[in-house]
């Protein structure tokens, strides 16, 4: 009877090990990895949105290991509210937004657009009407004022820029601060930059702060001339960033990771010279910045037609992508004189608590993390007093109050 027993309990366990067998050899080795969507990154058609659309071109994105759709945004206000949505995951972003609508000047106050890393530093201008020409030339900061006072005599002056607290908008306040210039006295908007040409041609502005090729091919029209480059203003200033959704860094931080190790390897590219021609044929295409290749291709290459009869400027400093990561890396003594800029030109009625927003926006451990994997150095500089070309007014990080005491207004 026990040897019974136990033949028939050796049959129950073998029946239950048959029964169960076919349905774990059907099953999957392990549980699917979830099938993550196609990540969207935005871009404005400007000559530094390249590192993305060359990664996309260059087939990088493909090669780290995701996959990538870039999507040509009409203004930078759409790309602040496709981030936020999370309708784009990131997009090529100027530097200064997402500070601007964290503290409520370009967006809901509160609103987070995080900072994975710089894409260039350099390559944006400031372009005066044809009208000025004769009346204050390339760099001649001490005409500007007479000049703008002799117009406001007959009209009022407009000045423009690409989103309020942004890149733009602060290098057009600093250069009208350091040229003795009331902000009070020329009326401020705001234009995307695919349109600035357009809006000058018929009248409806004087001066514009945009990126390339927009300077460039305001010369190139007749429309307007090149009254300072903003590398004239601040050497290697940081310029845009790639700019992330909140949930998008913390939920896919290593596919986050994959795409900054693509675009790093895009700005490497576009920086070697030998790459630029090519890359200005393939940026100017209509998909993508529709402009002449030749202006994209000359001011990538440091050479600029000034306009009004004024010849050509050969740059050293002029727009770079990598600089052996000296680009890349995201500064937060960057973002806090953003900030100290919106209390110095009245945008903030106070100031804002300048280092945790820092802290809360740029996500410098990411970038260490990939700079690491990519064995490029991190640049010692970051929180050190630091101060403009053309205007040598010492900025501490840490003392944003004694700066914002003695800065020109």
């Amino acid at each position: 009877m026990k040897n019974l027993l136990n033949k028939i309990g050796v049959t129950f366990l073998l029946a239950i090990v048959l029964f169960t067998l076919p349905s774990v050899t059907n099953a999957p080795a392990s549980e699917p990895k979830e099938k993550h969507s196609v990540i969207k990154l935005g871009f404005i058609p400007l000559t530094d949105c390249s590192p993305i659309v060359m990664a996309k071109e260059y087939g990088l994105f493909k090669k780290y290991g995701v996959e990538v759709e870039v999507s040509k945004e009409a203004s930078w206000a759409n790309v602040r509210d496709k981030i936020l949505t999370g309708e784009l995951d990131g997009a090529h972003c100027l530097f200064g937004m997402p500070f601007s609508v964290y503290t409520g000047i370009g967006g809901k106050a509160g609103s987070e657009m995080k900072i994975a890393m710089i894409l260039n530093v350099n390559g944006q201008a400031i372009t005066l009407s044809k009208d000025f020409c004769g009346k204050v030339g390339f760099k001649q900061i001490n005409k500007v004022s007479p000049a703008i006072s002799e117009k406001t005599k007959s009209k009022e002056v407009i000045v423009a820029a690409t989103f309020p607290g942004g890149t733009h908008d602060i290098w057009m306040r600093n250069w009208l601060a350091v040229a003795g210039v009331n902000q009070n006295s020329v009326k401020q908007i705001t234009i995307p930059p695919p349109q600035m040409v357009a809006n000058m041609k018929v009248g409806n502005m004087d001066a514009f702060c945009v990126g390339e090729p927009w300077n460039g091919v305001a010369v190139k029209q007749g429309v307007g001339f090149t009254q300072i480059a903003t590398q004239d203003m601040w050497k290697d200033h940081p310029e845009k960033a790639l700019v992330v959704n909140k949930k998008f860094s913390e939920e896919r931080r290593e596919d986050l990771k994959k795409v900054m190790m693509a675009i790093i390897e895009a700005c490497k590219l576009l920086d070697k010279a030998g790459n630029r021609k090519q890359s200005a044929s393939i940026i100017g295409k209509v998909s993508y910045v529709n402009a002449p290749s030749d202006v994209i291709d000359n001011r990538l290459a440091g050479i600029y037609d000034l306009g009004c009869d004024q010849g050509q400027e050969v740059y050293k400093d002029y727009m770079f992508f990598h600089k052996n990561g000296s680009v890349n890396y995201p500064r937060k003594a960057h973002g806090i004189w953003f900030m100290a800029q919106y209390v110095r030109f009245g945008l903030l009625d106070a100031a804002p608590d300048y280092k945790a927003i820092a802290d809360k926006l740029i996500l410098q451990d990411l970038y260490k993390e990939v700079a690491a994997e990519m064995k490029i150095p991190i640049p010692a500089d970051d929180m050190k007093p630091f101060s403009l070309t053309f205007d040598k007014t010492v900025f501490d990080p840490s003392n944003p109050e004694a700066y914002l005491k003695v800065c020109k207004k």
